[in-house]
């Protein structure tokens, strides 16, 4: 018997390795907004935000090309193209934020961040919400929801209550301020102190929920009044994403003191950033010997430095105003019985499904339609504390004409997928 591609998977992989949906897709190839699977069908990419300026840009592979056949080497020998990167990128950042240390992922970006809060406050206490993730690192893993920690998770750790803008409106951010205010007081109480906060500006795997600018003034404050740095996780707001702005936290109206990148910098290329101001920066080099054999390599530079240029040169975040501003109205017009809450954050998509008046969630139904749309040939998935919220998170290339696609599909799916809990 031939073996399968999932059982040889588990096999060399081992167990419980996650693979999106209940037939996993086998892609093979990908080409701006689309990706072709090993039969040869075509699907809408509505979904990565790696390949964040199109599947196999061709600006991108040719700087990766050219620079691969010149020189790639870690940063211990000196080369242009990590300063000429860093440069770019903290001139969009601006908040008196000016270096960077470049490494391969945003998990690891996280986990230099939380050792940067420690170094500039001598306090241990860090605060994240009930429903996050941000990455895979121990340290990081311990602010995760999706699975408690081995051992119980760090004293040193407070998750608070998510922003939930369908069942539990904050319109000023004041709830949410004094549940930060609560956990910094036991975190002082309990001798850690505060050393920061780390959050994603659109509060992405939390939901995606609807929060107006100003929205997290009143927690900076707290933050701040406590002792403790202002960290915004990047990953997915940031690179012009969030249409209006460059950036999740500009979005948001707030100063941060570091902020974190990963998976959009280069395209597919493992890169990920940690960018702060030189005293925080000073103060983490002066208390952790840190490099990283990869980050910041001359190849993975010169991907980054592309992926700016086609940002710029294409008007991928004029485009994704443009398009979020069509969805939104189009999903507006969407019409289902379990349909409680749709929203938009630039390119970035969520409709949440809930099977009665208490917004209980309706977390098979929204299983069923993702199912649905892939079989459609649409990729797309499911976020939130429950997963009940619809996620579409497409490639900047995204168009009008794609999110039409995408949206009559959407209705015809919502027709045909029975309708339960």
């Amino acid at each position: 018997m031939t073996e399968s591609l999932l059982d040889r998977r588990a096999r060399l992989m081992g167990p419980n390795i996650p693979t999106f949906y209940r037939h996993p897709v086998h892609i093979v190839k990908g080409q701006g907004v689309w990706l072709w699977d090993a039969g040869g069908k075509r699907y809408l990419d509505c979904y990565n935000n790696v390949p964040h300026v199109g599947h196999c840009h061709p600006r991108v592979v040719q700087a990766i090309c050219e620079q691969a056949a010149t020189l790639n080497t870690h940063t211990r020998y000196l080369h242009d193209l990590v300063l000429d990167y860093i440069e770019r990128l903290t001139d969009k950042l601006g908040h008196g934020i000016s270096q960077a240390i470049m490494v391969c992922t945003g998990s690891e970006a996280n986990d230099i961040a939380l050792r940067m809060a420690q170094a500039i406050t001598g306090k241990t206490g860090i605060i994240a919400t009930d429903a996050t993730y941000h990455g895979n690192t121990t340290a990081v893993s311990q602010l995760s929801a999706r699975k408690p920690p081995i051992g119980g998770r760090w004293p040193n750790v407070r998750l608070v209550p998510a922003p939930d803008s369908l069942r539990a409106p904050d319109p000023t951010g004041a709830i949410f301020a004094a549940h930060v205010e609560k956990a910094a007081l036991d975190l002082e109480a309990a001798g850690f102190g505060l050393s920061g906060m780390l959050f994603c500006p659109m509060f992405a795997n939390e939901g995606l929920p609807t929060l107006p600018r100003g929205f997290m003034d009143a927690t900076v404050q707290v933050i701040r009044k406590h002792g403790g740095i202002v960290i915004s996780d990047e990953v997915q707001p940031g690179f012009g994403r969030a249409g209006s702005h460059f950036w999740g936290h500009d979005k948001m109206g707030f100063a941060p003191d570091v902020v974190t990148m990963g998976k959009p910098m280069a395209n597919g290329h493992p890169v990920g950033a940690v960018a702060t101001r030189p005293d925080i920066m000073a103060a983490f080099r002066n208390s952790f010997s840190y490099f990283n054999t990869f980050g910041g390599n001359a190849v993975s530079s010169a991907a980054a430095l592309a992926v700016l240029d086609v940002i710029a040169d294409e008007g991928l975040q004029e485009n994704a105003a443009r398009v979020s501003a069509h969805v939104l109205e189009r999903m507006r017009a969407l019409s289902h019985p379990l349909l409680a809450d749709v929203r938009a954050n630039g390119m970035f998509f969520g409709a949440e499904f809930v099977t009665d008046a208490d917004h209980t969630p309706a977390t098979a139904f929204v299983g069923n339609l993702v199912e649905a749309m892939v079989d459609k040939g649409f990729i797309l998935n499911r976020i939130g504390r429950a997963q009940n919220t619809l996620k579409i998170r497409p490639p900047l290339p995204f168009s009008i004409e794609n999110a039409d696609m995408l949206m009559d599909a959407m209705e015809a799916a919502l027709r045909e997928t029975p309708v339960t809990a």
